[in-house]
C-alpha cells in the first residue's frame, strides 16, 4: 500500500506540474495579446471544485471603467468622464482547482474550446475576444502550451546534468560484453557482444543507446573482440522486449552490462562464511556450470533449495589469482549469505561529464530534442495491433515511477513525461492543441475561417475520441492488473 501512495503521489505531483505549465503557456500569450482569460484551473470542475479564486478587487478588472471625477474647471456640474480601468495581467481571471485529475484548462473568452460555451460565441465579438485577434497571434497562444512543455522539459534536463552531471561506464569500456535478453538472441545478438553504432551512429552512453538500437534497422556490434557483425532490427522489435519482460521478470530487458560475480561482504553464520568465502571473491561456476558474469550467475543459482553446491572461486592475493573451490551450504531459497557487487563501474572503466549553467542549457536541448525525436519515432508502432495492445493508462504511467521517493528519478521522469504531453498535443486532432493549430493553418491558407456550427461539431467529435481513448488505455491497465 505505501508503495502505490508513493507512486501515486509522484504521479499527482508531476502531472499537476505539467498541466500548470502547459496551460500558463496559454494564458501568458493570451495576456500578452490582450485576451481575457475567464478560468485558470488544475485538474476539471465538473460540477464542483475544489478550490476558486477570483482576485479582481485586487488587481483590477479587465477592459472595465470607473469614474474619476469631473472634467469641468470652474465648478459648474459636469458629466462623470468614464475611462477605462489599466488592464492587469492577472485580474479578472478565475483561479481553481478541480477534483478530477484528468488534466486541465484554460479557458480563454472568444472561442470553441472543451468548455462549449457556444452562447458566448453568439455575441457580437468584443476586442478582448481570441476570435478578434489576428492569426498569427490566435497561433501562438495555441501552440504555447506545448511550447512551455517542451522548454520545461529543457529546463529540467539542464538542471539535472548541472546538479549531478553525467557518469557512465561507456559501451565501448565494457570489456566483457553484454548480455542479451532471449528475444534479443533471437534476432542475432549473443552474449558478449559489443554495441558499436545504429544506423551508422556511434554508441557510447548506455541509455542512448538502448532507445537508438531498439529503434534502429540496423546495429554494428563487435563481437569475441574482433569481428564487426551487423544485425537487423525488426520493426516491432521492442514489443517483443516488452511482452518478455512482462512475462520473465528474471530476463534482462534488451542487454545489461557482464561483469565478474564480485562480493563484497559475507553475513556472519551463513553458508559462505562457514565454508570460508571472503570479500573479494568472485564466483566464476557453480557445479559444472561456469558464471562468468553476475546474470549468469543468478540465472544458474536457483533451484539449488537446501543443497550443498560447489563454488569456483577466483581469490586475488596482491599479483597473484587463486582458484579454489568451496562446498556452500545453501538456504530454502537458495541463498548463501553473500553481498554482490552490482555496479559495473566498479570493473571499468567510467566516464564523468561536468557541466557549468553555461554548458549545461545545451546539453538540456539536446537531451529535450532526442527524448522528443525518439518518441515521435515510436509513435508510429501505436497504430499496429502490438502497438494497440501496449497502450495504458494512468497505472502505466505510475508504474514507472520508484517505489521510494527518489527526487532525481522524479525529475527525470517529469522531464520525458513533458516532452511526450507536448507531442501528443500538437497532434492535429480536435480539442487539442494541434487541433486549434490544424484550423488556424488553414484559415491562413484560404483566408476565412471554417464556420462556427463546424468548429463546434469537429470540437464535439475530438472530445468524444480522446474520451474514448482515455477509456480504452486505462481499461488496459485493469486487464493487463487481472492477467
Amino acid at each position: 500500500m505505501d508503495t502505490f501512495l508513493i507512486k501515486a503521489a509522484q504521479l499527482i505531483l508531476a502531472f499537476a506540474i505539467l498541466v500548470i505549465i502547459h496551460e500558463f503557456g496559454h494564458f501568458f500569450f493570451a495576456r500578452i495579446f490582450g485576451v481575457k482569460v475567464e478560468k485558470f484551473y488544475i485538474f476539471f470542475d465538473p460540477w464542483i471544485e475544489l478550490f476558486k479564486w477570483k482576485p479582481k478587487k485586487y488587481f483590477g478588472g479587465f477592459g472595465k471603467t470607473k469614474n474619476i471625477g469631473n472634467d469641468d474647471t470652474d465648478g459648474e456640474s459636469a458629466e462623470p468622464v468614464k475611462k477605462k480601468r489599466k488592464k492587469s495581467f492577472w485580474g479578472d481571471t478565475e483561479y481553481g482547482i478541480g477534483w478530477l485529475p484528468l488534466g486541465g484548462y484554460c479557458k480563454i473568452a472568444g472561442m470553441i474550446d472543451e468548455s462549449m460555451d457556444t452562447e458566448q460565441m453568439k455575441k457580437p465579438a468584443q476586442e478582448w475576444e481570441f476570435r478578434s485577434k489576428p492569426a498569427w497571434q490566435r497561433l501562438l497562444i495555441m501552440i504555447a502550451g506545448v511550447l512551455f512543455n517542451f522548454l520545461l522539459a529543457i529546463l529540467i534536463y539542464a538542471g539535472l546534468v548541472y546538479a549531478t552531471g553525467e557518469k557512465y561506464v561507456p559501451v565501448q569500456e565494457a570489456k566483457m560484453g553484454f548480455s542479451y535478453s532471449g528475444e534479443a538472441r533471437k534476432i542475432g545478438f549473443h552474449n558478449g557482444d559489443i554495441p558499436l553504432a545504429a544506423d551508422g551512429e556511434e554508441l557510447e552512453n548506455p541509455v542512448e543507446a538502448r532507445i537508438k538500437m531498439v529503434q534502429a534497422k540496423k546495429v554494428t556490434v563487435l563481437r569475441d573482440g574482433k569481428d564487426t557483425v551487423s544485425i537487423s532490427i525488426p520493426e516491432k522489435f521492442i514489443f517483443s522486449l516488452d511482452e518478455e519482460a512482462k512475462s520473465d521478470t528474471a530476463s534482462v530487458n534488451f542487454f545489461t552490462y557482464r561483469f565478474p560475480t564480485r562480493i563484497t561482504q559475507v553475513m556472519p553464520g551463513e553458508g559462505a562464511a562457514k565454508a570460508g568465502i571472503e570479500p573479494g571473491d568472485e564466483i566464476i561456476a557453480i557445479g559444472e556450470v561456469k558464471t562468468p558474469s553476475l546474470d549468469e550467475f543468478f540465472r544458474t543459482l536457483p533451484g539449488h533449495d537446501n543443497q550443498t553446491v560447489d563454488l569456483t572461486i577466483l581469490r586475488r592475493a596482491g599479483e597473484t589469482t587463486d582458484t579454489i573451490v568451496k562446498q556452500v551450504k545453501l538456504s530454502e531459497n537458495s541463498k548463501m549469505g553473500v553481498g554482490l557487487e552490482v555496479n559495473p563501474a566498479a570493473f571499468f572503466k567510467t566516464k564523468e561529464i561536468r557541466y557549468n549553467i553555461f554548458q549545461s542549457i545545451p546539453r538540456g536541448i539536446e537531451m529535450g530534442t532526442d527524448k522528443l525525436t525518439s518518441y515521435a519515432k515510436s509513435m508510429k508502432m501505436v497504430f499496429t495491433k502490438e502497438g494497440a495492445n501496449s497502450i495504458g493508462g494512468f497505472g502505466s504511467i505510475g508504474s514507472i515511477f520508484p517505489e521510494k521517493w527518489d527526487w532525481i528519478a522524479f525529475w527525470n521522469i517529469a522531464a520525458f513525461l513533458s516532452v511526450a504531453l507536448a507531442f501528443m498535443n500538437i497532434l492535429p486532432i480536435p480539442a487539442l492543441d494541434g487541433g486549434h493549430v490544424m484550423f488556424l493553418i488553414y484559415e491562413v491558407i484560404f483566408r476565412r475561417p471554417p464556420s462556427e456550427k463546424f468548429m463546434e461539431r469537429a470540437q464535439l467529435v475530438g472530445m468524444t475520441l480522446l474520451i474514448l481513448l482515455l477509456i480504452y488505455a486505462n481499461g488496459m491497465d485493469i486487464v493487463r492488473l487481472f492477467k
